[in-house]
């Protein structure tokens, strides 16, 4: 409890580094923020192409909102697997692009990686505002939802803080984590059904059966993966316009304190050496 008030007598400086950092990261461009969304459209019009175009990809029509729309079933899962990624590897880096400042000056090294998470959460509610538009236009009944969207937004922002506060460590000491976390999250991506829907997962899953003569298919496994959780809430509300599930929100909720509460205890352990091993 002393080392959250901690955190909460540096609100201030919080605030400020994030502000230096959402002012900082289009700075003499022309279209400013607009910039934030290059990428995840980018991304959206490649995916469309190769998987609804040339293999035909088809997830369900969303229920019961009807839609039918690839790219915005599409982004719906694009856009927070996006906030996530960035954060944890824009986060694992905080500590040694502000190395010069630890080793100088003191103060409260845990607002470095929570800085990012804001600014990158700053531009994350611009494009998901752009998507919500999206969305009403083309007929999702969206607005009853959006409570239960923001704190599903917030549990994924902490679930990625604390993944962040962990690996921000993990980086001073071993600077291959940088690498090695930018491969698995290649991997972790396909992983998660972002492009592709769970029921091909699931399809698979009761071909094979059981594993090695047990009850466990690899649809359970695959659902040990918090990110097709959130994944699956994000279209509940956005692409259905229904309740998620009590079991993935129960699941979401859980795993994202638990990995906070982990990210908290390493950074805390490892705060007062930071400034000799950078």
């Amino acid at each position: 409890m002393s080392y959250l008030k901690e955190v909460l007598s540096s609100r201030e400086l919080l605030a400020n580094l994030t502000l230096r950092e959402i002012r900082g990261q289009y700075k003499r461009t022309i279209f400013g923020q607009l910039w934030s969304l290059v990428n995840p459209l980018a991304s959206m019009l490649v995916y469309t192409i190769v998987f609804a175009f040339i293999i035909r990809v088809q997830p369900e029509p969303g229920n019961p909102s009807g839609l039918d729309i690839f790219p915005l079933w599409l982004l719906c899962g694009l856009l927070p697997w996006g906030f996530f990624a960035s954060v944890v590897q824009v986060g694992m880096g905080s500590l040694l692009a502000n190395a010069g400042l630890i080793q100088k000056v003191y103060f409260n090294r845990i607002v470095l990686p929570l800085s990012y998470v804001g600014s990158i959460g700053f531009n994350w509610l611009f494009e998901m505002a752009v998507l919500l538009v999206a969305l009403v236009i083309f007929g999702s009944f969206v607005w009853p939802w959006i409570p239960l969207l923001i704190v599903v937004m917030l549990l994924l922002a902490v679930f990625a803080a604390g993944l962040a506060l962990m690996l921000s460590i993990a980086n001073v000491h071993f600077r291959d984590t940088q690498y090695f976390v930018g491969i698995l999250m290649q991997i972790w991506m396909y992983l998660t059904p972002i492009i592709y829907p769970i029921s091909l997962v699931d399809a698979q899953s009761a071909r094979i059966g059981g594993l090695m003569g047990t009850s466990i298919t690899i649809g359970d496994l695959y659902r040990l993966n918090p990110m097709e959780r959130f994944v699956a809430v994000f279209r509940n509300l956005l692409y259905d316009n229904r309740w998620p599930e009590v079991s993935d929100m129960l699941y979401i909720t859980l795993f994202s304190l638990v990995v906070f509460a982990l990210g908290l205890l390493v950074f805390r352990r490892n705060e007062k050496g930071l400034a000799e091993a950078l």
